[in-house]
Order: C-alpha cells, then structure tokens, then sequence
C-alpha cells in the first residue's frame, strides 16, 4: 500500500513536489495546502485535493507524510506543528535559518517519535555522482581539492529569494545544495576553516553571488562558486587527486578523467611558447597518462522519497541524517560570519 502524503506550499518546488508523488511508486499524493487561495484553486482546477486550511490537511489520520515547501523564514514554526500532529516530515532546503531553529525542529522529531529530514534533492545530480565515484573508489587516488560552480546570467528571481527576512541569496538558495555536495565528497567531519566572500552586482539586500573555502584539518580543500551576473560560465566541477584529476564542463557533460600512470617521462620535449621555452608546462602524452569519460551515472531522484518512507516505516536509515544537516547549516552559519568579519573563520 502506497504511504499518503500530502504537500504544503504549492508554490515552485510544492508543484514539483507534487508532481513527482502523482507519479509515485511508494506514495500517494492526499492533497496539498497553501495560504493563497489562488494556488488552492489552480490545484483542484488540476484534480489535486486541496485542504481548506493546515489543521484540516493535519488532521486527516491517512496521512503519514507532509513535505513542506514554503518561504524558509517560516519553515520551523510549520514544520514543528506537523510534527506536534504526528506527520513524519520533509522540509525543503534550507532547512531553517539558525543553528537553534533546527535544534527545535530536530528535537519536535524525537519528541513526537518521527522522521524529519531536509530535501537535498541534488544528491541525485549526474554530475555531482560523478565526482562521488571518484572519491569513493579511489580510482584518481586520495582527493587534494574540489571547485564546484554554478553561473547564471539572469540575476535573483524578483521573488522572496532576494529579500533577506525571508532567507534570500544564493548563499541559501544554490550553496545549501553545493555545500552538501562537496561534504558529501570530501567528508562531514574534519573542517578546520570556512572563509567566504559576496557579491552584490544586482541586488544589495543578499548576495547575489559568493565564493566560498572549506578548508579541512588533514589539508584537503572545497571551493565553492555561485554567480549570478556570469555571461560566460567557468566549469561545473574540477577535482585534482594524488594520481589524476577530473573535469566536467556543465552538467550536460560526461566527467573527464585523466589518471596519472608514471610520473617521470625519459624525455620531456619542452614545449614553445609565445616568450620563450617551458618544460615545467609541457603536455604529458599516452606513455604516462591515461584519459578517458566516465559513463553518466544512474540517477533516479525519486530515491529520496523512497528512502525516507522505508525509514518511515522503519525499514531503513535515514539518508539525510540530522547531523548532516548540522554541518551544512554551521557551513552557512560559519560563511556569513566570515563575510562579517572579512576573513577566515575557525569552524
């Protein structure tokens, strides 16, 4: 039997939401709530049920899950009456916008004995998994470092994403997911530092832009890259390891590999520059290097939710652990004191 959940915000990501649980191998989407009738009205107009207020939708007993997917400045006060209600629940990204918020939601959990995760749906992105593989199978050797980078052109949305009571910037908005990412590769545990920068070329309430460094205890390092006013768009990932690096243009892209075999050529020709001869930057060629395209990886983002309603149940563990979401949000946290104080911040 399919687990019945229901969805409360039907903005973006709640019509998304939506859409992927009318399609569902494991949930049946009950209905959806949102404070604009309007959006309430578009929902039926669609044959989606819509519940005339949010204590109606929690207090249907069918109802197992609720996914949250409002503005991020509301996201405790709302997820903790779902949990309060008995309701197992998602909240989208970020997840809330202090340390102490989360501790309460994370707490509601425990207190009323149910599943609450965050939707770090992006742990499914091709590209992303790529870079994973090569962590995980050492096929590159031991990770030095990792630049991640998303650019657009277009700004931030003339929405709640760029007024700051409502959690807006790209901060929260693209490096909740891009952090995670980049914990997901080089570890959660470890960080020594964070030290982050912003832009506001459109938008001088929230950085529409920022650079950040992740730096660990054992030297490894993550840079991460979001701009918004980037005509021209540096790579998507870039990973260099003892024994190769890796290279994935956008995320369209295969992964390109070039794994080191032997270090020392016998005879290094050194290459012809416009000023004069270089040895230290002359190409390796096929004796001592090999490259190759990793094959795109599987990827069914739906898995999240499958994850999450077996945990529900208690037939597995949780794929988004509340810890994660620790580290991910002290990330944050940790980024904007450094653009406070301008420098490095010990994590």
């Amino acid at each position: 039997m399919k687990t019945k959940c229901a969805v409360i915000g039907y903005g973006g990501m709640g019509g998304w939401h939506t859409e992927h649980l009318l399609k569902s191998d494991v949930a049946e989407l009950a209905g959806i709530y949102d404070i604009k009738k309007e959006r309430c009205d578009l929902a039926e107009s669609r044959g989606i049920r819509a519940y005339a207020s949010r204590e109606e939708l929690l207090a249907d007993p069918e109802i197992e899950v609720v996914t949250v997917a409002i503005p991020n400045d509301v996201h405790e006060e709302v997820v903790v009456a779902c949990l309060d209600a008995g309701k197992n629940v998602i909240c989208e990204k970020p997840v809330t916008l202090s340390m102490e918020s989360l501790e309460r939601m994370i707490e509601a959990a425990k207190r009323n004995g149910k599943i609450f995760s965050v939707h770090q749906n992006r742990r499914w992105d091709v590209d992303y998994l790529a870079m994973k593989h090569l962590s995980e199978t050492g096929e590159i050797g031991e990770i030095i470092n990792i630049e991640s980078r998303i650019h657009g052109s277009r700004g931030i949305p003339s929405d709640w994403r760029g007024i700051k009571q409502y959690g807006g910037g790209m901060l929260y908005d693209w490096g909740v997911h891009l952090i995670d990412q980049a914990l997901m590769v080089l570890g959660f545990d470890g960080i020594k530092s964070v030290r982050c920068t912003f832009e506001h070329i459109t938008n001088d309430e929230v950085d529409d832009g920022f650079k950040l460094w992740i730096n660990y205890e054992d030297g490894k390092e993550a840079f991460i890259e979001v701009g918004t006013y980037n005509f021209i768009a540096m790579p998507r990932f870039y990973m260099r390891a003892k024994h190769g690096s890796a290279f994935i243009s956008d995320w369209r892209e295969n992964c390109r590999v070039a794994k080191c075999k032997a270090w020392h050529e016998s005879d290094v020709v050194p290459v012809q520059t416009a000023a004069g001869l270089t040895k230290t930057m002359a190409p390796r060629d096929s004796i001592t290097l090999d490259e190759y395209q990793l094959e795109r990886p599987h990827s069914d983002v739906h898995d999240y939710y499958r994850n999450f309603i077996r945990t529900a149940h208690g037939e597995d563990t949780q794929f988004v652990t509340h810890d994660q979401m620790r580290v991910v949000l002290k990330v944050i946290m940790k980024a904007f004191e450094s653009v406070e104080c301008g420098e490095k911040v010990a994590f």
